[in-house]
């Protein structure tokens, strides 16, 4: 009785092989078991399905390179579902390689960015305090010159020195900084 089975998707095979349009009674024949050997394998049913139609793709694709050596048909098929699993799963640690490559990169630039604030802060510090006040009034908290002219009783004039010459501090401060 195998042996009549055997005979009979022989037959099959060599017809579709012969003709493609033949194919469609191997993939009804074979259908439902590709199609749990990759669901087993993956969680999401879209992703079985896809999976499942690129496996009968390629078998159809590669129909004619297919020789009779006696083992059924499906085993056949069951290689290339493995393959295109193998290769999903290749391709899966190739995307999260490359997002874990990015979120590294990505992390590595905000530590150099707090790195620098850090410095700044640390110089800002060291001003005498009539300039760290007007600095990180203007910039910190981002007042307008007239606001810190009325918060510290001062004309608009000399906040804006007092602005000028914390800055050139800063400048000099953190061109040493940088040149060790």
């Amino acid at each position: 009785m195998t042996r009549a089975i055997d005979s009979e998707e022989r037959l099959l095979i060599e017809a579709a092989q012969k003709d493609p349009g033949r194919f469609a009674e191997l993939y009804d024949q074979h259908f439902h078991r590709v199609y749990a050997y990759i669901a087993k394998r993956v969680s999401d049913r879209a992703e079985a399905q896809d999976l499942t139609a690129h496996v009968f793709h390629q078998a159809l694709a590669n129909l004619g390179k297919f020789k009779w050596r006696g083992a059924p048909f499906i085993t056949w098929l069951y290689r290339i579902a493995s393959n295109a699993l193998s290769d999903q799963r290749k391709r899966r640690m190739r995307e999260m390689r490359s997002e874990s490559e990015a979120y590294e990169a990505t992390v590595e630039i905000d530590v150099e960015a707090v790195e620098r604030r850090a410095v700044l802060f640390e110089a800002v510090q060291t001003l005498p305090a009539d300039q760290k006040h007007v600095i990180t009034m203007r910039f910190g908290q981002e007042m307008s010159i007239r606001d810190i002219a009325d918060q510290l009783g001062r004309t608009e004039g000399a906040v804006k020195q007092l602005q000028f010459r914390g800055l050139e501090n800063l400048r000099a401060r953190l061109g040493h900084k940088l040149s060790t």
